[in-house]
């Protein structure tokens, strides 16, 4: 386990009191996933590293480019991060990643081909610390994480009690916790004076229905939201105010353009007339929205 204190340089940037009295009681998150694969194919990287602020990927790093490059609105911010020394840093955490994983392969007395996944992050809520966690987890099983509490690292997996002696032997439970309580909070408020305009953006959904008999004269209401952000919504159908049963729903990953979908599904007697009504309810609108279907439409 890498007992490495990222170490990513940022500079200040004011940002007006109108945004920060805005969003001051919002949660925060930063985030880092990291995997690591002891064998590659060839052209493909043996470690890879994304930082994610909330929902979203600011950077990613791989040992086939050994460069941190910023993504999405992050690649026209100036001054945020020192890319190169991110680059630096990456790489070396990457060969010790590479080394963790070859560890804990002889535990299991295994030279085949094998993943290490790791996530590690904090939160904030009113500027303040509200919480980290550190995870690892090897061939997709979860192995060891640790508890800020206690603290400790805690296996997950028989052979993980060795990783947590070897670790724990070398003095990685204080810099572990400090790194996460101390430096990943440090971190992500730095990085808020240059994000919060892309992460407390209010993105209206647009809201459209399809319909559509199945076999058995039933008919298919759908009622999809597109393009909206923040993630959490509400979708539900009702007929002369009576909320329908829902059969399905579902939401989509956050997309290219940095916005979600989601939908609703509900079956009615394909002779229904309706009306059938669905109501949207998303923090970017100042009512909920309703969009209603009649068999006539």
């Amino acid at each position: 386990m890498s007992t490495m204190v990222p170490v990513l340089l940022s500079l200040l940037l004011v940002v007006g009191p109108a945004v920060a009295q805005d969003t001051q009681n919002r949660p925060y998150s930063l985030t880092y996933h990291s995997n690591g694969v002891s064998k590659p194919k060839e052209g493909f990287p043996s470690f890879q590293a994304t930082g994610y602020l909330n929902d979203q990927a600011f950077f990613h790093y791989d040992s086939e480019t050994e460069k941190a490059e910023p993504l999405g609105p992050w690649k026209q911010v100036e001054g945020m991060e020192d890319w190169e020394e991110l680059s630096k840093f990456q790489k070396a955490r990457g060969d010790f990643f590479l080394k963790n994983l070859k560890d804990i392969m002889g535990y299991y007395k295994d030279t085949g081909n094998h993943t290490m996944q790791e996530k590690y992050g904090c939160k904030l809520q009113n500027n303040n610390y509200c919480g980290a966690f550190w995870t690892v987890a090897y061939d997709g099983r979860d192995y060891i994480k640790f508890d800020t509490e206690i603290p400790a690292w805690i296996p997950l997996q028989p052979e993980a009690l060795k990783t947590k002696v070897k670790w724990e032997t070398e003095g990685s439970v204080q810099r572990t916790k400090a790194s996460l309580e101390e430096e990943c909070t440090g971190k992500l408020q730095k990085y808020l004076q240059f994000s919060r305009p892309f992460l407390d953006r209010q993105d209206p959904p647009s809201v459209s229905i399809t319909s559509h008999v199945d076999p058995g004269n039933i008919r298919t209401l759908k009622c999809v939201a597109d393009n909206f952000y923040p993630q959490p919504i509400s979708l539900y159908w009702t007929q002369a105010d009576s909320v329908v049963e829902t059969e399905s729903w579902g939401e989509g990953p956050l997309s290219e353009n940095g916005t979600y979908q989601s939908w609703v599904v509900v079956k009615i007697p394909s002779l229904s007339r309706g009306p059938y009504s669905c109501h949207v309810q998303h923090s970017s609108l100042a009512q909920p929205l309703t969009v209603t279907w009649n068999k006539s439409q």
